[in-house]
């Protein structure tokens, strides 16, 4: 499904001397590199401001904890997704609301979002699943966009309060550990997200708010600076992929095209699905083979039917999609599946 050693070697040899950099300032935390790559991600997004922390599941938990949320509140979440949208929801003490998918895009449905609202609603998460832009839904309710696929697609004007992402390895932007970002344009957000990455600590051991630890390592951060300045290369060569896919198998079910999708993950519906994975010759994967209403853990939390994105669940598979992927790669792919 990806090769992560093609892209470290791809990147190769900035990303060595940029961990050499690091071990050789003796600084390892919260230092020069996170700074500037905060500096660089918020300028590549748009966004005023840009804040590293430990993984996108903490991005989305310490927004939506900056935003305010927490015991009792509500917050909506498309029920095709992966697990930790729900559970940084969790996380503050709110309720996820799961609520269906578009049947093209599977992305969030915005009326079904709103018919979902209640007086206890505080916020909507909507996922740019597999880096497809979804559907802002923009009725009076707080947005918080879960980004963790969507490197380099998100349209900076939209009307969100932030957007959370995730720079686990086989990201777009992927580091070479654990990480995320929140990006937004509001000074409050951006302040409550730094303050409560760091135990709620200020200058001198002095805690204002009670908070826990997570931080992004100056390792990381000076690797994902490597990987920034690629992305954009990276993002048209997955695009080329996925238009090759489409190009050579139209009889199949893919997501919706948009001019900003990305292609995290190229994903198309089968209903043999058992059947198709068996016959290809190269590795495939489920994104994701559990809609978050048939997630055990999650059961308690249904209110409603999602029949779309259990559909989705039930018919997803993921093909080889990463920049790496060489002409003669991509050609078996299309081959196997025309």
């Amino acid at each position: 499904m990806v090769d992560l050693a093609r892209r470290a070697a791809e990147l190769e040899p900035e990303l060595s001397e940029a961990v050499a950099r690091v071990l050789g300032s003796g600084r390892l935390l919260l230092g020069v590199e996170t700074e500037a790559f905060e500096a660089e991600f918020a300028d590549a997004c748009g966004r005023r401001h840009a804040i590293a922390v430990a993984s996108g599941t903490e991005a989305l938990r310490l927004a939506l904890v900056a935003f305010g949320l927490g015991p009792g509140d509500e917050v909506i979440v498309p029920a095709l997704t992966a697990v930790p949208t729900a559970a940084a929801v969790c996380a503050t003490g709110a309720v996820p609301v799961f609520v269906d998918v578009e049947t093209e895009t599977a992305t969030i449905d915005v009326e079904a979002a709103r018919d979902a609202l209640t007086d206890r609603t505080r916020a909507i998460v909507p996922v740019h699943l597999y880096g497809r832009p979804a559907a802002i839904p923009e009725f009076g309710m707080a947005v918080l966009e879960d980004a963790a696929q969507a490197h380099g697609a998100l349209d900076a004007a939209s009307p969100s309060f932030a957007a959370a992402y995730s720079f686990y390895p086989t990201k777009n932007l992927g580091g070479i550990g654990d990480g995320g970002a929140v990006v937004t344009d509001d000074d409050g957000i951006a302040a409550a997200v730094r303050l409560r990455r760091t135990h709620g600590m200020i200058a001198g051991y002095e805690h204002t708010v009670v908070a826990g630890n997570s931080r992004l390592s100056e390792v990381e951060a000076a690797a994902l600076r490597v990987g920034l300045g690629r992305l954009g290369a990276q993002n048209a060569r997955r695009r080329e992929i996925a238009r090759r896919y489409r190009a050579a198998a139209p009889h199949l079910r893919w997501q919706a095209p948009h001019d900003r999708h990305v292609h995290h993950l190229c994903v198309v519906r089968v209903p043999n699905r058992d059947a198709f994975r068996a016959s290809l010759p190269f590795a495939t994967g489920l994104h994701y083979p559990r809609a978050l209403t048939q997630q055990s853990a999650y059961s308690s939390f249904v209110r409603r039917p999602c029949p779309e994105a259990e559909a989705w669940s039930a018919e997803c598979v993921s093909l080889p999609c990463f920049p790496e992927m060489t002409d003669e790669e991509v050609e078996a792919v299309c081959c196997a599946i025309r």
